[in-house]
C-alpha cells in the first residue's frame, strides 16, 4: 500500500506512514493468533477426533458452535469496547481467549468439545468488529480498505504460517505424556495471554492520545477524522437504531457467505486434504497454499478497490470468484490439483470481498451506531462460520465425499454476491425531489 496515490499533501503521507506502521502490525499479529485458534482444531481433528470419539457431524456442530458463543456477546462487546477504549478492552479479550484456547487440550469427549468451542466463541467475541470500529478511529476512509486488507491478511498468514506449525506440533505425541493435538492447543494457545498484557501497555486508544506522534500530525489526524464522522450519511447514531437499519441487515446477510467459505476452507481443509491420502505433515503443506494465494490476491484487489474508490463491485467479484472455487473443489472428487485450486479460489475470494465490504458501516454510521452496527454485522453475519462447517459435516458421506456441502457453501456466496450489488443500487438511487419542493 503506497500513500502517494490519492493526491495526499507530505504532511498527509507522513501521518498515515506512521500511523500505519505503529499500530497494523501489531493488529495483524493479534488477528493472527485469533484466527490460528479459532482453526485449529481442523488439524487437531485429524487425531483428536478418533481420541475422543467424535463423528463427522459432532466435529461439524462443535467447530460451528464457537460462533454462537461468539453471536451472543458480539454487540454488547464491542461497544463496551467504544466507550471504555480499545487497549484495556482487546487486552482483556486476548487473555480470556487465550486460557479458553489452553483449556481445549483437556477436551475429553463430544459435551466437553462442544462447551469449550462455545466458550471461546464467547470469550473471543468483539475482537474483530472491535478491530474494525478502532481502524476507522485512525485511519480517512480513503485508506481504510487497503488498512483492513493488511490487518485482514492475518487470517490467511494464519494458515500459511500455522498449518505446517499445527501439523508439526501433532507429531509431539507422547511427550510428557500429552497427545499431539493437546500440545497443539497449548502451543498456539498460550500466545494470546502473553499478548494480552502487551496489548494493555502498547496500544493506544484514539489519535488524542498519540504522544508519538508530532503536534502538527497529531492535530492534522484528529481535525481529519472528526471532519469526516460528520459528514457519515448519519452522524452519531443511537445503538438501537443502527441495530435495525435495513443497511445493517443486508450487509450482515452478505458478510454470512463470505464467513461461511472462510471457515469452510480454515476448519475442513485439513480433512479434506488428508483424505486424498497425503501425511499429515504434507497435509501442513498443502492446505498452506490457499492461504498463501489468499494474502496476495487480499492485498491486490483491495489496492485496487483504494484506488479506484469502489466497494461494491469488488465484494460481489470476489464472492463470485470464492463460489466457483467451491464449485471446483467439489468436483474434485481424486484430484489434488483440482482441489488446492479450488480451495485457492475460494480463500481468495472470500479474503478479497472482505475490506470492501469492512468500508461501508463507517460510511453510513458514526459514533455509538458505528459500533453497534459493526458488531451486529460480524455477530449475525459469522453464523455463516457455524453454517459453513456444520452443513459439511452434516452432509459429508463416508467420511470423504465432502462435495453436497460445498455446493451449499457455494450458493452461499451466490446469494452474498447478489446482495451486495442489490445494496449498490439502491443506496446509490438518484432521489426525486417534487417538483414543487424544487420550485422553492
Amino acid at each position: 500500500m503506497t500513500f502517494q496515490d490519492f493526491g495526499s499533501s507530505a504532511l498527509e503521507k507522513q501521518v498515515i506512514r506512521r500511523v500505519t506502521w505503529r499500530i497494523v502490525p501489531f493488529l495483524t499479529l493479534l488477528y493472527m493468533v485469533a484466527f490460528l485458534d479459532r482453526i485449529n482444531v481442523g488439524f487437531a481433528a485429524l487425531t483428536m477426533n478418533r481420541d475422543i470419539g467424535l463423528t463427522s457431524q459432532m466435529f461439524g456442530f462443535g467447530a460451528g458452535v464457537f460462533f454462537f458463543g461468539y453471536f451472543l456477546f458480539e454487540v454488547p462487546s464491542t461497544i463496551i469496547l467504544h466507550h471504555v477504549g480499545a487497549r484495556y478492552w482487546i487486552g482483556r479479550v486476548l487473555i480470556t481467549w487465550g486460557i479458553t484456547s489452553l483449556g481445549m487440550a483437556f477436551t475429553r469427549g463430544p459435551l466437553s468439545f462442544y462447551v469449550l468451542r462455545f466458550l471461546l466463541g464467547l470469550a473471543e467475541a468483539g475482537f474483530f468488529p472491535g478491530i474494525i470500529l478502532y481502524l476507522g478511529y485512525w485511519f480517512p476512509a480513503r485508506y481504510r480498505s487497503g488498512v483492513i486488507a493488511l490487518f485482514m491478511a492475518a487470517a490467511p498468514i494464519a494458515g500459511v504460517v500455522g498449518s505446517p506449525i499445527s501439523a508439526a506440533l501433532l507429531s509431539m505425541h507422547g511427550v510428557l505424556g500429552l497427545k499431539g493435538w493437546q500440545w497443539l492447543f497449548l502451543m498456539e494457545g498460550a500466545p494470546a495471554v502473553l499478548l494480552g498484557f502487551v496489548t494493555m501497555v502498547f496500544l493506544p486508544d484514539k489519535p488524542e492520545k498519540a504522544a508519538w506522534l508530532a503536534g502538527e500530525e497529531r492535530t492534522w489526524l484528529v481535525n481529519t477524522m472528526q471532519s469526516e464522522e460528520k459528514s457519515s450519511v448519519i452522524a452519531e447514531h443511537s445503538a438501537w437504531k443502527a441495530l435495525i437499519d435495513w443497511r445493517v441487515l443486508t450487509l450482515a446477510l452478505a458478510y454470512f457467505g463470505t464467513s461461511a467459505g472462510l471457515y469452510t476452507v480454515g476448519i475442513w481443509a485439513p480433512l479434506l486434504v488428508k483424505n486424498l491420502g497425503f501425511s499429515t505433515v504434507m497435509v501442513g503443506f498443502l492446505v498452506a497454499i490457499p492461504n498463501l494465494v489468499a494474502v496476495v490476491g487480499m492485498l491486490l484487489w483491495s489496492r485496487s478497490s483504494d484506488r479506484s474508490g469502489e466497494r461494491y463491485y469488488h465484494a460481489a467479484i470476489a464472492c463470485l470468484v470464492a463460489a466457483a472455487g467451491m464449485a471446483i473443489a467439489a468436483k474434485s472428487s481424486s484430484s489434488a490439483v483440482m482441489a488446492i485450486a479450488g480451495l485457492s479460489l475460494t480463500a481468495f475470494g472470500v479474503s478479497a470481498a472482505k475490506p470492501p465490504l469492512w468500508t461501508l458501516p463507517t460510511k453510513f454510521f458514526a459514533g455509538t451506531g458505528a459500533a453497534a452496527s459493526i458488531g451486529l454485522i460480524n455477530s449475525l453475519g459469522t453464523l455463516g462460520g457455524f453454517a459453513g462447517p456444520y452443513m459439511i459435516g452434516s452432509t459429508v458421506k463416508a467420511n470423504t465425499d465432502f462435495s453436497a456441502g460445498l455446493y451449499w457453501v457455494g450458493g452461499s456466496l451466490v446469494v452474498s454476491a447478489i446482495t451486495i450489488i442489490v445494496l449498490r443500487f439502491v443506496v446509490n438511487r438518484p432521489v426525486t425531489v417534487p417538483l414543487t419542493e424544487a420550485m422553492e
